[in-house]
């Protein structure tokens, strides 16, 4: 019986989501937070959403891909929110392929036995901003304790992993250094340039707010890289 994982689209053949991988994306429907700069609407917004794909037929397509991909990532909205996801990561595992999993880091309970059961291979944990900025960016507050937790987990039991920020409108050169500051030494620290997408984002009133330019994020980060031993920036 296919996983009831409720998946809204896929990139089958993907050089950059997984680093140093071939990889197949999906993206899963629905997400907890409510960020107003999200570019993927369609899967946070339940008025958007789409029927999900067919999980069998997904399955089946990776288990012909199988020798072609090396692994899948699982991104969304938020995958850890669905009591599938543990399912559907086993069936991947049983394929023979690595799983990445992108998360918002606000579901540790969900991240804690994927990673204590060695079922995924690589997290990257978006984070927003500082921690007492949540409200304001992902529309929601988090559980308390929520995010540090996911922070910790994988700093201490991830096989492989990144921290990423999207530097949004909003968030400073201090916010920046706040969050650097919080995960200093971790493997990897990506910063994402703001980029508003054809489809816009979930609140168009942030589509003509200003972010920090490619330039700026250049420089913010040859601030902060002497704490990492990977990273750059991205878009």
């Amino acid at each position: 019986m296919a996983s009831a994982l409720p998946i809204g689209g896929g990139a089958w053949t993907t050089l950059i989501d997984y680093p140093g991988k071939v990889a197949t994306t999906l993206f899963t429907v629905g997400c907890n937070f409510r960020c107003p700069f999200c570019h993927n609407p369609e899967l946070v917004d339940p008025s958007r959403f789409a029927p999900p794909l067919d999980g069998g037929e997904i399955l089946g397509r990776l288990r012909e891909r199988a020798g072609f991909i090396d692994g899948v990532v699982i991104s969304g909205g938020e995958p850890t929110i669905h009591a599938a996801l543990p399912t559907f990561i086993e069936r991947l595992k049983g394929l023979g392929l690595l799983v990445k999993l992108d998360t918002n880091g606000s579901r540790p309970d969900v991240l804690r036995p994927l990673l204590e059961e060695r079922r995924v291979d690589f997290v990257a944990m978006d984070i927003k901003g500082p921690l007492d900025a949540y409200g304001r960016l992902s529309g929601i507050v988090p559980e308390p304790g929520a995010i540090e937790e996911s922070i910790r987990l994988i700093l201490d039991r991830a096989p492989d992993y990144e921290f990423r920020t999207t530097v949004v409108p909003t968030v400073s050169r201090a916010d920046v250094h706040r969050i650097a500051e919080r995960i200093s030494g971790a493997k990897r620290y990506v910063l994402q340039a703001f980029r508003v997408p054809e489809t816009g984002l979930l609140d168009p009133t942030w589509e003509a707010k200003p972010a920090l330019s490619r330039e700026e994020l250049d420089a913010l980060w040859n601030e902060i890289r002497p704490e990492f031993d990977d990273g750059g920036v991205r878009g």
